[in-house]
């Protein structure tokens, strides 16, 4: 895949996104990289009342339903990956899994959070990193 963030179809220079594009292009990456890995995406930013959790996705060879969360960024001002999830973001996390879960028919074997590193900018493609079972 190669997407060249901030060139405009027509060559014409570069163009500014925003935040919200930004991690809206990281989500949709995050959620391209899951499908090529096998998985199937259940649900893109399921909403309560206490978070978001960004993608849900399921393993369908090992029935685990994989909850993960998107970092996107344009560099590296705010850490690696690996510092990405605190130990508060990942409880909150598993909140909302289970809260998730709670809603749901299906049965899993397995529960899984994730976190996907997408970083757009430094080069032609996006990098993609992918941590697996963070909490």
């Amino acid at each position: 895949m190669n997407i060249r963030v901030g060139a405009l179809p027509q060559g014409g220079g570069m163009t500014m996104l925003t935040r919200a594009e930004i991690g809206a292009l990281g989500e949709q990456l995050a959620a391209d990289h899951l499908a090529a890995l096998g998985l199937r995406i259940l649900a893109r930013n399921w909403r309560c009342r206490y978070g978001e959790l960004d993608v849900i996705a399921a393993d369908p060879t090992t029935n685990t339903v994989v909850f993960i969360e998107v970092k996107t960024r344009t560099g590296d001002g705010f850490g690696g990956l690996a510092q990405a999830v605190t130990g508060p973001k990942a409880r909150r996390l598993r909140r909302l899994a289970a809260m998730w879960l709670a809603t749901q028919e299906q049965r899993w074997t397995a529960v899984r959070i994730d976190v996907i590193g997408v970083r757009i900018g430094r080069r032609r493609t996006p990098e993609i990193s992918h941590l697996q079972g963070i909490g």
